[in-house]
């Protein structure tokens, strides 16, 4: 499992817009990773929309902002345009970088266990390493609190 201070693992992961973004690809500029359970869910879309409104903020901190869920990009792509996201959001339907993380984990909802992710944003720096991680995210508010760490990154 990572940790605060190690460097970010590589990755490969397909985006919504058919690209393919790479640790390597977000190198020198600062780099928001939120995972997410599901797209357009009510929590799901409540911080992704968080994130689309503090987008411009996190612009003039020269920080990218990605989405990460085990959903499959024509998903991503559909989610995006509905609630006009202006980031990328990856596709990480093995869960080999939420595994990494590990915020891949059992849960539990109405009795069920089940595995998935563990609402969670890493920040990683310039250099590659992994500045800070908030698990077990609050929505609200959240957004507000990463930009805060990116700005402390400068």
């Amino acid at each position: 499992m990572i940790a605060e201070g190690d460097k970010a693992p590589n990755f490969s992961l397909e985006a919504d817009d058919g690209t393919t973004v790479t640790r390597d690809s977000l190198a020198g500029k600062n780099a928001v990773l939120y995972f997410y359970p599901k797209d357009d869910t009510p929590g799901c879309t409540k911080e992704a929309c968080d994130f689309r409104d503090a987008f411009p903020r996190f612009d003039k901190v020269d920080a990218v902002v990605v989405g990460v869920s085990p959903d499959s990009p024509d998903s991503h792509r559909k989610f995006k345009k509905k609630y006009s996201l202006p980031f990328r959001l990856l596709s990480d339907e093995s869960h080999k970088l939420a595994e990494s993380f590990g915020v891949w984990k059992e849960k539990s909802m109405y009795g069920r266990n089940y595995m998935g992710i563990e609402r969670t944003t890493v920040v990683i720096d310039r250099k590659g390493r992994v500045a800070r991680i908030f698990p077990k995210v609050k929505v609200a508010g959240h957004a507000l609190e990463v930009e805060s760490a990116v700005r402390e990154l400068e």
